[in-house]
């Protein structure tokens, strides 16, 4: 379900609402940042790691393939573990995480939207 743009009125300001949605989208939009950064942005460490191995076009790919897997798991796992719905370093907590107006992001809100951001049809 997409999400819905709220705006509020806040000390003489008009200041967007944060939803649980919004957060996972930019969790999702800083996974692909760090993906195109590897691949084609300025010298990071792991540019310059796969850099010394020399690798083909195909293997380079793979690499790739992998990297995006793997920060998928990563960023997912976290996003459930600040949810409360799966255990990080071995733990299950119930976090609460808030933006700025207070406003609760977690607290089973997340799960959902991770999924179909992470694992859902691109």
């Amino acid at each position: 379900m997409p999400s819905k743009k709220v705006w509020i009125r806040w000390r003489q300001y008009l200041v967007r609402v944060m939803t649980s949605q919004d957060f996972v989208n930019l969790v999702y939009a800083e996974k692909r940042y760090l993906l195109r950064l590897y691949e084609t942005g300025e010298a990071t460490h792991v540019k310059e790691e796969l850099g010394k191995l020399n690798l083909t076009p195909t293997q380079t790919g793979g690499v790739f393939k992998v990297l995006d897997m793997v920060l998928t798991d990563a960023y997912y796992t976290m996003l459930l573990g600040l949810d409360g719905s799966a255990q990080l370093g071995g733990q299950q907590i119930n976090y609460e995480l808030k933006d700025e107006q207070g406003n609760i992001l977690t607290g089973g809100n997340i799960e959902g939207a991770a999924y179909e951001k992470f694992h859902g049809a691109e």
